[in-house]
């Protein structure tokens, strides 16, 4: 598998690339940016017009970092292969939201990150956070001059 990233980070062995590249090569395209005001609508029309037919979408992210009227119309005329969504641009979505009824659109409730694993690695890394706390070597510190 050969690997395509847009960071502003380099990362040792991926290729970097330009966004707009990145839609038009990438054969999955999976978003793990913050909302911020540069990146609202980052996934629009024009980027969804790069994508291969066969390329699917995944967002982990933010839901607003996808333009969902876009996203539906790309789906329904099979533009793009099918978008997973775990996030919506609003939660709880709209009952007419276009993505319910886009073809190849799956979506879950914003939950995809809760495997049991996950949650039992979650527990885990909690029950030993206090515990280093305690013996007065907290992990993890977001402040340490706090």
């Amino acid at each position: 598998m050969h690997v395509i990233v847009n960071s502003r980070r380099t990362v040792e062995g991926v290729e970097n690339v330009a966004l707009d590249d990145l839609f038009a090569r990438a054969d999955v395209i999976s978003l793990h940016c913050p909302l911020t005001p540069e990146t609202k609508d980052l996934v629009n029309a024009a980027r969804l017009a790069r994508m291969k037919p066969s390329a699917f979408l995944i967002n982990t992210g933010r839901g607003p970092l996808i333009d969902e009227a876009a996203l539906a119309d790309a789906l329904n005329r099979g533009q793009i292969a099918g978008a997973g969504l775990d996030v919506l641009a609003k939660e709880p979505p709209a009952v007419d939201n276009p993505l319910f009824t886009a073809k190849n659109c799956f979506i879950t409730p914003h939950i995809a990150w809760a495997t049991k694993a996950s949650r039992d690695r979650l527990l885990t890394t909690s029950v030993a956070n206090i515990r280093a706390f305690l013996a007065g070597t907290p992990q993890n510190v977001v402040n340490p001059k706090a």
